[in-house]
């Protein structure tokens, strides 16, 4: 069944949530009234029901169901070819002998969702993994009528999309609240269709705000242990007055009651955005970031987590244009601070495309402001850069370094081609103790820039009398790093 394919699934008993619940009202603690307010007490109180709020919203709370046409005979062949072998299987040769034109049939397969009506007009919020690659979308109402949907648009970066559907009838809207008013501990309610079961009602709590669970650059969930599952996905958490705070989107697989929403705060700016043209326009820097790690920090000698990291500049981009430069630190945009590399990415994002921005950044510990006409943000672009080849070096620290030749770069599979590339690292040297690996691209030496196996020599010299040396290194998959060397 659809929805949650990007975490998992995983099965939450809440059998016994009504016996806690009792069991609280009954023999929780006193509080003393002399140390707490009845207004500060309020919002701790247990509600005496649900019912309310579910009368309210569930009207508006809708099933989605979809069609997919897939191909290669359907999943029983596909599970069987996929078998315990690997990709290639020796049985292919079988199935394809007996069942050859069976194999390559179209095949149909349901899936569904939830979702939430908005406003009169129609409009559907709801997951876009929901609806994604799907041929027929149907959406059913709580009193059983069903309308086709239209796809108004979707944004995979935040997994939401938009629907319409044509009713001549009034229909149920739910009310949009604020996300930032939420609170951790604070009562929620989940409401969607778990399994296919229509407007099911689950009530917990926000157990955290801002997570990242790696589903894309844009990641700020709602965690809650309301109970959500397969089919809840697009459908609404809603706080104690019945607004929408938060659209339910995935789970953890080994996970008991831990689900996350997108905050409806980001939602409301993609779904007015999908309303007037269809897709989503964020802005665009055109620089490649990182955070500002401890030792990153000592080593330009700033506040640790104060700041993003500029590890490239895009050639023609916006910050090329407006005199961003490698190796500088964002500290601010517009007069906002930045700390982060997602609150950058989702400050600039929201940015209108063609807007001038003003980019604070530390350069050689300096401040400059620069305006950065900001551009449209398109996943897809990549830099690529050359060097010419240069001879291998070895050096007192225990490493051997070559020039980073594009064959080379090819071998250890990496983009960098500036700096110099480690080939070997001596077993108990200086090297091997500070965390140097092979594979590592030194970009600096006691921020000395290094272009080529000459500068890096150069510089080991003119530092060789210096008891530690800090290399400002590049490392697939972790980016850049500083690590010191005692001689």
């Amino acid at each position: 069944m659809g929805g949650f394919g990007r975490l998992g699934v995983s099965w939450v008993c809440r059998s016994a949530f009504g016996l806690s619940l009792a069991a609280l009202v009954a023999f929780g603690p006193v509080a003393d009234a002399s140390s707490v307010s009845a207004q500060a007490a309020e919002p701790l109180m247990i509600p005496a029901s649900f019912s309310q709020l579910a009368e309210m919203v569930s009207p508006a709370v809708v099933n989605i169901r979809t069609v997919k046409t897939l191909k290669g005979g359907g999943p029983v062949f596909r599970n069987f070819q996929r078998g315990p072998f690997g990709r290639e299987q020796p049985f292919n040769d079988f199935f394809e002998r007996f069942f050859g034109e069976e194999m390559q049939r179209e095949f149909k397969q349901p899936s569904l969702g939830s979702g939430f009506i908005i406003d009169k007009e129609g409009y559907v919020v709801t997951n876009n993994h929901v609806i994604e690659d799907a041929d027929q979308i149907k959406v059913k109402l709580g009193d059983e009528k069903e309308f086709d949907a239209q796809v108004i648009g979707r944004d995979a970066s935040t997994d939401l999309a938009l629907l319409k559907i044509k009713s001549v009838q009034d229909l149920p809207v739910v009310k949009l609240g604020d996300s930032a008013q939420l609170k951790i501990g604070q009562w929620v309610v989940a409401i969607g269709s778990p399994f296919g079961l229509e407007r099911t009602v689950t009530a917990g709590i926000v157990s955290a705000k801002g997570r990242v669970i790696g589903s894309g650059p844009y990641d700020d969930f709602i965690q809650t242990d309301a109970s959500i599952n397969p089919g809840n996905s697009g459908g609404p958490l809603i706080n104690m007055k019945g607004e929408v705070v938060g659209i339910n989107t995935a789970i953890v697989a080994s996970g008991q009651g831990i689900g996350f929403a997108i905050p409806i705060n980001l939602a409301k700016g993609i779904i007015a955005q999908l309303k007037t043209g269809g897709e989503v326009t964020r802005g665009w820097l055109g620089v490649a970031i990182q955070d500002v790690s401890p030792e990153m920090a000592d080593y330009y000698g700033v506040e640790a987590k104060k700041g993003v990291f500029v590890a490239d500049v895009f050639r023609g981009d916006p910050a090329d244009a407006a005199g961003i430069k490698p190796k500088d630190i964002i500290v601010e945009v517009n007069g906002q601070k930045v700390e982060t590399t997602r609150q950058l990415t989702s400050l600039v994002a929201d940015i209108p495309v063609g807007q001038t921005a003003k980019v604070k950044v530390l350069r050689d510990g300096q401040p400059r402001t620069l305006n950065v006409k900001i551009g449209k943000r398109d996943d897809t672009r990549t830099a690529a850069r050359g060097e010419a080849p240069e001879k291998r070096s070895e050096d007192p620290l225990g490493l051997r370094v070559s020039a980073l030749t594009p064959e080379i770069a090819q071998r250890f599979t990496i983009g960098e081609t500036a700096g110099v590339i480690v080939t070997e690292v001596q077993t108990g040297s200086s090297a091997e103790e500070a965390g140097v690996r092979v594979g590592d691209v030194i970009k600096e030496v006691n921020r000395i820039a290094i272009e080529s196996v000459g500068d890096y020599t150069a510089a080991l010299k003119k530092f060789e009398k210096e008891k530690t040396l800090q290399l400002f290194i590049w490392r697939k998959n972790a980016g850049f790093l500083v690590l010191k060397l005692k001689k």
